[in-house]
């Protein structure tokens, strides 16, 4: 995950290529971090949190379902 990062970083760099200070090299950077992290909370998952939850729920009705009643 760093590695790829790192590339995205190098290869965003290579597009300026020139930078006049050592604020727009920061603001590259933060640009390239904050893109980075929206993509990292919204990527499609193999498996979502809310279809995780689901599972979970259905799986102790299921149990619940499956226990003898005691009188």
């Amino acid at each position: 995950t760093l590695e790829r990062l790192n590339k995205e970083v190098k290869r965003r760099a290579d597009v300026v290529s020139i930078f006049p200070d050592e604020e727009s090299i920061m603001r590259l950077l933060g640009a390239v971090l904050t893109e980075q992290n929206e993509e990292w909370l919204l990527q499609n998952r193999y498996l979502p949190q809310h279809t995780m939850a689901k599972i979970d729920q259905t799986a102790e009705d299921d149990v619940i379902d499956a226990l003898p009643v005691s009188v």
